[in-house]
């Protein structure tokens, strides 16, 4: 598995010759929290940390390549390369755009309690999440009408599964936009960074889908106009691109059956 991120070096400084706009500033102010937080979750005692972790398996197809410092926004690849996060929005719109680590940190962020349903039985309960809502984080480029279905793409390899070399999942746009679905980009888990094995710098969380919607590791979103096959269901094809969970595993009814 990736190593754990490491704790921040200190707060970065800030030159008093400098000028930022506004959304800079909340930008630097955003990514020192994120800092603090991990910080925070490093100092959480090894027992409580174990306690969440044994109640919350981790299961990534994804090879162990790189992993994610909070404190700079970076990615570090194995072989020590280091380079700026950005988060690509691309596909069916008028024009591209790319967001850094900080720039998502300074888009407005929301905290949710959300259920977590894992293909292979197990749930987690009340996991809590923080994140950017993707009506705020699809704002920042003009969708085309066309565009149906957001394609998630994540870092790093995996084994080919029907010609994808890295995981892809896909999910209607009506749906990642649909307040009462709850989706969101969640950056945080219990109140710090992501940690690498739970999908930093970016995931999907998707609380009414199996949870191999909610795809780990996310830099780029395509807009397209027809849903895409993910990883998952071409490795496994027994598993459906539409992926809601059971009704029986529901604790609070699925918006989109009733």
């Amino acid at each position: 598995m990736p190593n754990a991120p490491r704790p921040p070096e200190g707060a970065p400084t800030i030159h008093p010759t400098i000028h930022l706009s506004r959304r800079g500033f909340f930008g630097v102010l955003a990514v020192l929290a994120a800092s603090a937080g991990a910080y925070a979750w490093g100092l959480l005692p090894v027992r409580a940390r174990a306690a969440f972790e044994k109640r919350f398996p981790t299961r990534t197809v994804e090879r162990p390549e790189f992993r994610f410092d909070p404190a700079s926004g970076e990615i570090i690849w194995r072989d020590g390369r280091r380079e700026p996060y950005a988060l690509t929005l691309d596909g069916l719109v008028q024009a591209p755009a790319a967001l850094s680590y900080r720039e998502l940190r300074a888009l407005p962020q929301v905290r949710r309690t959300l259920d977590f349903h894992c293909v292979e039985g197990w749930s987690v309960a009340d996991a809590p999440w923080g994140g950017v809502e993707f009506r705020e984080l699809f704002a920042r480029v003009a969708i085309l009408p066309q565009a149906r279905h957001a394609v998630f793409h994540s870092l790093g390899s995996t084994e080919d599964a029907g010609g994808l070399t890295h995981y892809v999942e896909s999910l209607p746009l009506a749906d990642l936009l649909n307040p009462a679905l709850q989706a969101l980009l969640a950056l945080d888990l219990e109140g710090a960074p992501l940690p690498d094995q739970r999908g930093a710098p970016a995931r999907v969380v998707s609380p009414f889908d199996l949870a191999y919607k909610s795809i780990k590791f996310v830099h780029r979103v395509e807009f397209t106009e027809a849903a895409v096959p993910g990883w998952w269901t071409r490795a496994n094809p027994v598993y459906p691109v539409e992926a809601p969970v059971e009704k029986n595993r529901l604790r609070t009814p699925d918006p989109r059956h009733g």
